[in-house]
Parts: structure tokens; C-alpha cells; sequence
């Protein structure tokens, strides 16, 4: 199998609300945009990201209602408290602080205005292997 792109499709209410949030906040750009629909990209990261409005008859039926639920964007990042200061100074709220797992996973998380959760992560901690 030879795999060209990667791509995660989220249902959500309000395309340019998540649209914008990435846009602004995590220096994505909007590659592809019509109603109802948003296709979003940085070239660092080797996949993007579609929004989907909810109900969208071109969805198969039994997923059009469905919500982008249960499911976290994780971002990795260099400089994770750098990230986390970034943020709380733009205004965003962070909805799970900075924390540090035994495993050396490190991560805090924010929710964009579709209750999307994005999470900033990095494996510097104390139980990373050396």
C-alpha cells in the first residue's frame, strides 16, 4: 500500500468557528474551503485537517448527525511551556493543565469553540528513556 496523504475529518457544528481556531492559534492554513467544509494543513506536520458541518447531506446518513466526540488532535511540540504561555497570553483557556505522566509524556490540552480537543504533548519528561 502506498499512502499519498493523511487526514483526520471531524463533524462539527460551526466549520469556520474550528476553521479560524486553528488557523489563529496553531498557525494551520486553509487549503480547501466551501460551505460546510474546511481542509486545513501545515507543512510540518504531514497530515491535515478537515472540518465537516454537521448534517451535510454528501455524509453517508448513519454518520451525518454524528459529532466529533471522544477524540483528541495531538499536536507535538518542541517547547511545550512555551506553547502553554502562547495560549493562556492569546486569551485561550486551557482545559487541562500541564501534565506530567509516569511514561514521560508530558501534555496540557484547550478545546476549540466546537468543543474539539487539541492537546500540546512532548515525551521530555521524567520517565523518557535517555
Amino acid at each position: 500500500m502506498k499512502v499519498s496523504a493523511c487526514a483526520v475529518s471531524l463533524n462539527v457544528e460551526d466549520v469556520p468557528a474550528s476553521s479560524a481556531f486553528l488557523r489563529d492559534h496553531f498557525g494551520f492554513e486553509e487549503t480547501m474551503a466551501a460551505d460546510g467544509f474546511a481542509s486545513l494543513a501545515r507543512a510540518d506536520t504531514g497530515m491535515s485537517v478537515v472540518f465537516l458541518r454537521r448534517g451535510l447531506p454528501t455524509l453517508p446518513a448513519d454518520q451525518r448527525d454524528d459529532l466529533a466526540a471522544g477524540l483528541i488532535l495531538a499536536l507535538v511540540v518542541d517547547d511545550l511551556e512555551g506553547e502553554l504561555a502562547r495560549l493562556e497570553a492569546e486569551g485561550v483557556p486551557i482545559t487541562m493543565p500541564l501534565t506530567a505522566e509516569e511514561w514521560g509524556e508530558r501534555a496540557f490540552q484547550v478545546r476549540d469553540p466546537n468543543g474539539v480537543i487539541v492537546q500540546l504533548v512532548d515525551w521530555n519528561g521524567p520517565g523518557t528513556p535517555g
